[in-house]
C-alpha cells in the first residue's frame, strides 16, 4: 500500500507529527496530488554530500514542476479552477525556493518520506492485536516508544506538582507576611496606653497563634511536597538513564557496528532519522526535567526550610547534568566515515553530525569542527583523558568546517568535502609489523554551549581505523588490515586492539561479505568454495567443511606469511580473485558460469567423466588475479587416450585486450561448459558483434585467440582468419603467432599445471629447432 494512503490514516500525535513536516518549504497539497509520482522517484540515488550530483537533483526538481503543471492543466469545473491556480502557484514557489539549491529539495523529500514511513510503521505496530507477530526490531521500537510515553506522563505529573508547590509556597509567603504584620502590630501596642493595649492585645495574640500554627503545619506540608517532588524526579531520572542506555549503548552502538561492517561490504548501516528522533525526545525530556529541578531549587532558595531537600536537589542537579552531558557527547557522531585506506595527497570527505543539535538550538551559534589525524597510541591516551598536548600524526588540509543546520530535516552536521592528507608521521613499528598494518584515526572535535551558555560542551569522536598509504601498490595489504579490524573489533575496545587469531568460520563470514560487495553480486561463496579456500589457507587436503570449523587462522597466516610454495599471501591471492572478477568477470560469476574455486586435480576429476570439449573456468593457483580454462580432449600424441588441458592463466591485462566470452568463442574446440551446457547458450549474449564492412577501402584488423594444437582448418576466413592470430595476450608472456614462425605450442599448454623444469627445457629445444630452419620457409606462408 502507498505510504501516503497509510499516512492519511494516522491519528493523534502521529498525525500532528506528519502534518508538521509540511509548510512553505513543501506544501502538503503537493504531497497529496503527486503522491504516486513522489513515491516512485529514486530520491536515495542522489548523494547529498556530492556537489556533482546536483544535476540529478535539478532534473528531479524540473520533473516535479512539470508534474505539478500537468496536474493543474487537467483541473476542470469551479473547484478545479481554484485548484489549478493553487497548483500553479506551488510550482512557481518550489522553483523559486529550490532552483539554486536543488539538493535541498531532495533532502527535504527524503526526510518527509522517511518520517512518514516511520510514523506508519510505529502506528501499525502499536495497533497490531497480536504482539507476538511483531519482529524483534518492531518490539524493541514499541518498547522504546512506550517508555517515552511513560516519561512524558511522569514529566507532566512533576510539572503539575511543581506548579502546585509554587502556588502553595506563594500562599505560605503571603501568610508569613501576615504573621509579620501581626507581630508588627503587637510591637506597636507598647506605645499605647495600658487600657487600649489590654483591649487589642488578646485578639492579636490569638490571631498570631492561629497564623503561626498554620505556618508550622504548612511548612511541614511544603517540605513534604518538596521531598515527594524530588523523589518523583529521582524516578524520572532513573527511567531516563534506562532509556538513554538503550538508545545510546544499544541502538547507537549497533548502528556504529553496522557502519563498521558496511566498510567490509555489509548491508548499509541505515539512516539516522529514527535514532535522531529518539535522541531529540531524550534531549527534550531531559531539558524539561532539568528546568523543573532548577525551578524547585529556586523555590527552596526563595523559602529556605531546614531539611534534607537541599542535598537532594544538589544530587538531582548533578545527575541531570551527567545525563545530558552523556547524551550530547555520545550523539556527536561520524555519519559518513573517511576512507579507511587513505592515500596521501588525495582528496577525501567525511560528515560529522550532532543528533541533538537542532533540539538544543546549538545551531543558533553554529560551532566549528576540526579534524586531526592521530596515531593509535595517541587515541589510547585520549580515551584515558591523558594530556596529548594537541599532538597530531600528520597534517590535513581543509580540516576546519562550520556545522550547518538543515531546517527541512532538522539535522545539524559538518560536511568536510575537500580534506587532503598532506603528510604523515609514522611511529616506530613493532616486530614484523609493516606500514600497511599501522593504524591511525581521524579525530573530530568541537565546542559549543547549550541553554544561554549554561552548559559548555567539548565533544570529540574518533573515526574508524585508517591505514595511510603513499602508493597504490600498498592498497592490497592496507585493505587486509582494515578488513580484519572491521570484522573482528569488539565493542568498547582499547584502540585499536583486535584478536591475533579468529575461527575460520568467522573469517569465512567476513570474506563472503567482502566478496559479494566487491563483485556486487548476490551469489556469494558456497560451502564448497570455502572448503577450497581452507585447503589453500591451511595447506590441507581435507574436503570436509566440518574439519575446519574449529580451526583458527592467525593474522600472520592471513597476510604476513606466504602460502606454501608461493611468493604471495592468502589474502593477496583472494584479493586478486576479487579484483579480476569485479573488473572483468562479474556477469559470468553471476550467471554461475565460473566455478572458480577449484584446484587442478579436482578439475581433472570432474572433466574426465565428461565428453571431449567440456571445459570449466577456475582461478589460477599460481598467479595472483588469474583465471584459466581447463578442458578435456584427445591426447594428440597417443591415440585413444584422453587428457585434461589447462590454458595459461588470463589476467586483467588480457581481458583489457579481449574479453573472456570472446576468447571462449574463438576456441572452437571448447563445446560445453561443465557439466553439459552448450557454450553459446551461456556466453553468446556477451560476444562482441562482428566488425562492420570495409570503409573507404580500409579493413579493420581483428585480434582473435587460437590454441595451435586445437586449431581446425576452415575455409571461411571470417572463422579462421590469417591476420594477427595469436595464442594469448602478452599479459602472461604467451608467444604471439603472426605467421612469421610456425606456432609454438609447448609453452601455451600446461597439461600438468604450473611451470616446471621440463616445461622450460621443452621451450628451449623448440626455440633451437626454429633457429636452425632456413628463413625462406618461415616466410612461405605469408605470400598472398
Amino acid at each position: 500500500m502507498a505510504v501516503w494512503i497509510q499516512a492519511q490514516q494516522l491519528q493523534g500525535d502521529a498525525l500532528h507529527q506528519m502534518q508538521s513536516l509540511y509548510g512553505q518549504h513543501f506544501p502538503i497539497e503537493v504531497r497529496h496530488y503527486l503522491s504516486q509520482w513522489i513515491e516512485g522517484q529514486l530520491w536515495d540515488a542522489v548523494d547529498l554530500e556530492n556537489p556533482q550530483e546536483e544535476f540529478k537533483a535539478k532534473r528531479l526538481l524540473e520533473s516535479l514542476i512539470q508534474e505539478l503543471q500537468k496536474k493543474a492543466e487537467h483541473q476542470v469545473g469551479e473547484d478545479g479552477f481554484l485548484l489549478k491556480i493553487k497548483l500553479g502557484h506551488y510550482a512557481t514557489q518550489l522553483k523559486n525556493t529550490y532552483d539554486r539549491c536543488p539538493l535541498e529539495l531532495v533532502r527535504c523529500i527524503r526526510h518527509i518520506l522517511y518520517t512518514e514511513q516511520r510514523l506508519v510503521r510505529e502506528a501499525t505496530n502499536s495497533s497490531s492485536p497480536v504482539g507476538g507477530m511483531l519482529d524483534s526490531m518492531s518490539q524493541k521500537y514499541q518498547q522504546i516508544n512506550q517508555l517515552f510515553e511513560e516519561l512524558r506522563v511522569m514529566t507532566q505529573d512533576t510539572e503539575n506538582d511543581l506548579r502546585k508547590l509554587q502556588h502553595n509556597q506563594e500562599y505560605f509567603i503571603i501568610q508569613y507576611q501576615e504573621s509579620l504584620r501581626i507581630q508588627a502590630q503587637l510591637s506597636s501596642l507598647a506605645s499605647l496606653p495600658p487600657a487600649d493595649r489590654q483591649l487589642r492585645e488578646p485578639a492579636l495574640l490569638s490571631k498570631r497563634a492561629t497564623v503561626e500554627a498554620w505556618l508550622t503545619r504548612e511548612a511541614n506540608t511544603l517540605q513534604k511536597y518538596r521531598l515527594d517532588l524530588a523523589e518523583k524526579h529521582q524516578k524520572t531520572l532513573a527511567m531516563l538513564r534506562k532509556q538513554q542506555t538503550v538508545i545510546l549503548d544499544d541502538e547507537l552502538i549497533q548502528w556504529k557496528r553496522r557502519q563498521q561492517l558496511a566498510g567490509n561490504g555489509g548491508p548499509a548501516e541505515g539512516g539516522l532519522d529514527v535514532l535522531q528522533s529518539w535522541c531529540e525526545k531524550l534531549a527534550e525530556t531531559i531539558w524539561q526535567n532539568r528546568q523543573q529541578i532548577r525551578r524547585a531549587e529556586h523555590l527552596r532558595q526563595q523559602l529556605p526550610i531546614p531539611g534534607p531537600i537541599e542535598d537532594l536537589l544538589t544530587e538531582l542537579n548533578g545527575t541531570i547534568t551527567d545525563i545530558i552531558s552523556a547524551l550530547v557527547t555520545s550523539t556527536f557522531i561520524i555519519e559518513k566515515q573517511p576512507p579507511q585506506v587513505l592515500k596521501t595527497q588525495t582528496k577525501f570527505a567525511a560528515t560529522v553530525r550532532l543528533l541533538v543539535g537542532g533540539k538544543l538550538n546549538v545551531h543558533m551559534n553554529p560551532p566549528q569542527v576540526k579534524a586531526t589525524i592521530i596515531s593509535e597510541q595517541q587515541a589510547k591516551a585520549l580515551l584515558k583523558n591523558e594530556n596529548t598536548r594537541n599532538d597530531s600524526s600528520g597534517e590535513i588540509l581543509n580540516n576546519n568546517c562550520v556545522m550547518e543546520y538543515h531546517q527541512t530535516t532538522g539535522t545539524l552536521s559538518a560536511h568536510f568535502r575537500n580534506m587532503s592528507l598532506k603528510r604523515i608521521k609514522r611511529s616506530d613499528r613493532r616486530g614484523a609489523e609493516s606500514v600497511t598494518e599501522e593504524k591511525f584515526t581521524i579525530l573530530f572535535e568541537s565546542q559549543f554551549s547549550v541553554g544561554s551558555n549554561e552548559l559548555v560542551f567539548q565533544v570529540k569522536t574518533l573515526s574508524l581505523p585508517v591505514v595511510v598509504i603513499v602508493h597504490g601498490s600498498q592498497d592490497n595489504n592496507a585493505t587486509a588490515t582494515v578488513l580484519w579490524d572491521n570484522a573482528f573489533a569488539e565493542s568498547g575496545r582499547v584502540p585499536f586492539i583486535v584478536p591475533d587469531k579468529v575461527l575460520w568460520s568467522q573469517l569465512c563470514e567476513a570474506l563472503n561479505m567482502k566478496y559479494k560487495a566487491e563483485v556486487q553480486s548476490t551469489r556469494g561463496l558456497s560451502e564448497e568454495n570455502l572448503v577450497f579456500l581452507a585447503q589453500k589457507a591451511f595447506s590441507s587436503s581435507s574436503s570436509s567443511a566440518e574439519d575446519y570449523r574449529s580451526i583458527t587462522m592467525t593474522w600472520s597466516q592471513f597476510n604476513r606469511e606466504s602460502l606454501q610454495m608461493r611468493n604471495f599471501t592468502f589474502w593477496q591471492w583472494f584479493d586478486g580473485v576479487m579484483e579480476l572478477t569485479k573488473k572483468h568477470l562479474k556477469p559470468h560469476w553471476n550467471d554461475g558460469a565460473i566455478l572458480g574455486f577449484v584446484n587442478k586435480h579436482q578439475a581433472q576429476d570432474m572433466l574426465m567423466s565428461k565428453p571431449n570439449g567440456t571445459f570449466l573456468l577456475r582461478f589460477s593457483d599460481s598467479e595472483i588475479g588469474g583465471i584459466t580454462i581447463a578442458w578435456v580432449a584427445e591426447n594428440p600424441n597417443k591415440a585413444g587416450e584422453r587428457m585434461v588441458w589447462n590454458l595459461m592463466p588470463y589476467t586483467t591485462k588480457d581481458f583489457s585486450i579481449r574479453s573472456l566470452a570472446d576468447r571462449i568463442s574463438d576456441l572452437n574446440h571448447l563445446l560445453y561448459l561443465y557439466p553439459d551446457r552448450p557454450k553459446d547458450e551461456v556466453f553468446s549474449k556477451y560476444y562482441t558483434p562482428p566488425l562492420s564492412k570495409a570503409v573507404d577501402g580500409y579493413v579493420k584488423p581483428q585480434i582473435k585467440q587460437v590454441v595451435p594444437e586445437f586449431t581446425t582448418a576452415n575455409a571461411d576466413p571470417a572463422v579462421n582468419p590469417t591476420y594477427m592470430d595469436h595464442a594469448a595476450s602478452p599479459a602472461v608472456n604467451h608467444p604471439h603467432n603472426y605467421g612469421l614462425y610456425p606456432p609454438m605450442s609447448d609453452p601455451m599448454l600446461d597439461t600438468d599445471g604450473d611451470f616446471d623444469l621440463d616445461d622450460t627445457m621443452d621451450v628451449a629445444r623448440h626455440v633451437e629447432e626454429l633457429l636452425r630452419r632456413p628463413m625462406e620457409s618461415q616466410w612461405s606462408g605469408q605470400q598472398s
